[in-house]
């Protein structure tokens, strides 16, 4: 009887199911294979609508500049390693933190970057997006 219950109140109350640091891992690495796959749609899915992207070089996009710099080719990642990286949630939002290895080609120019890595994940409609990504250049 206790399980029947439980399962009821899981299937009623979706949005009070705690968050994992598994689903932000998860989410991470989804987020690293559809870049680095050219996965366009599969990385619109997963950004919210008021994305902040501010790249290690000082440059800051919106959602609809990045993925259009995705789509052109302008941005191309060949390849996001995370290193180490710590996982905090808080309810409906997360953070993901730690050191990222990004190889790849802005504007035809190849990078490999050891950055520390900052990300804001939201859930919305049930679903974790990016709200927020930050890097800095490590030495």
């Amino acid at each position: 009887m206790r399980y029947k219950i439980l399962t009821i109140l899981l299937i009623l109350l979706p949005g009070q199911i705690p968050a994992s640091e598994e689903q932000i891992r998860a989410a991470e690495k989804a987020w690293a294979a559809a870049v680095t796959a050219g996965d366009h749609a599969a990385v619109d899915r997963m950004l919210a609508d008021q994305l902040i992207y501010a790249h290690a070089s000082g440059g800051v996009e919106n959602k609809s500049e990045y993925l259009g710099k995705l789509r052109s080719g302008q941005q191309k990642y060949d390849a996001i390693e995370h290193q180490s990286m710590t996982f905090r949630v808080h309810g409906d939002a997360a953070v993901a933190h730690g050191k990222v290895r990004m190889t790849g080609k802005t504007r035809g120019q190849p990078f490999d970057n050891q950055v520390m890595m900052l990300h804001l994940w939201v859930r919305q409609g049930g679903q974790w997006r990016l709200a927020a990504h930050q890097t800095t250049r490590l030495p």
